[in-house]
């Protein structure tokens, strides 16, 4: 049976975490609507990811690895797991286990009539800072962007894939992903989902890069959406 969704995984220094994503996605894989398959992405990590992840899918065929040389970002993770994506639709889920890999089945059924379908986190299980950060972050992002997603970073969502792959790379990629396929002229929805807390590993967040680096990625994505092409072709001479 072909494959017709790909889950991307970035990961940096999630050691801790990996036992029990690793767990959760199998389980997942095994009841999924779609014949599914994973792709982990490890940006650069420092700690065990890299060796783990390569054990992990070295046994299971269902797993794929991409392994970077040094630390690019989660912007880049995500850029070249669209890249390296063939199949029809694509998932996003970060490792920390926040979001399961079970409420991909609460999106999925949207994708017949939108191009991309995320998460919303409306009961958010973080601590104080990070969810007023978040929310800053969010409103920022929406006097730019007018998504008027209410959880734009939610780490959970559903592209059609052809859709990913026109998104241009650049540094804070996955903050923009609604607003970047409203450009192409693409349909979107916000479902709402779970959210759990953090049970191992640390945050790679502060409010600094909440909302330091959000907003000036929003001054990138303003010129690029009066720089951005969109074209389709009616026809053409084979």
């Amino acid at each position: 049976m072909t494959y017709e969704f790909t889950i991307i995984v970035p990961v940096y220094n999630e050691q801790e975490c990996l036992p029990q994503l690793f767990v959760q996605l199998k389980e997942y894989l095994s009841r999924a609507s779609k014949k599914t398959k994973v792709l982990l992405v490890d940006d650069g990590s420092s700690d065990a990811s890299p060796s783990m992840i390569r054990e992990f899918c070295s046994k299971n065929e269902d797993f794929k690895y991409l392994i970077f040389e040094k630390n690019f970002g989660k912007g880049a993770a995500l850029k070249a797991a669209f890249d390296h994506t063939d199949t029809p639709f694509l998932g996003y889920l970060d490792a920390d286990l926040q979001t399961y890999p079970e409420d991909f089945e609460k999106l999925l059924p949207f994708l017949g009539d939108y191009d991309l379908v995320t998460g919303w986190r409306k009961e958010r299980k973080d601590t104080i800072v990070k969810r007023i950060s978040s929310k800053v972050g969010n409103g920022v992002r929406n006097v730019f962007t007018r998504d008027y997603m209410h959880d734009t970073g939610c780490p959970l969502k559903i592209i059609k894939t052809a859709y990913a792959k026109n998104i241009p790379m650049f540094k804070g990629l996955q903050r923009f992903l609604p607003a970047m396929v409203l450009l192409q002229n693409g349909r979107i929805k916000e479902v709402e989902i779970p959210h759990y807390p953090r049970l191992a590993g640390k945050s790679k967040y502060n409010f600094r890069n909440r909302f330091m680096g959000p907003l000036l990625d929003c001054f990138a994505y303003v010129w690029m959406k009066k720089s951005y092409i969109n074209y389709k072709v009616a026809d053409k001479d084979e």
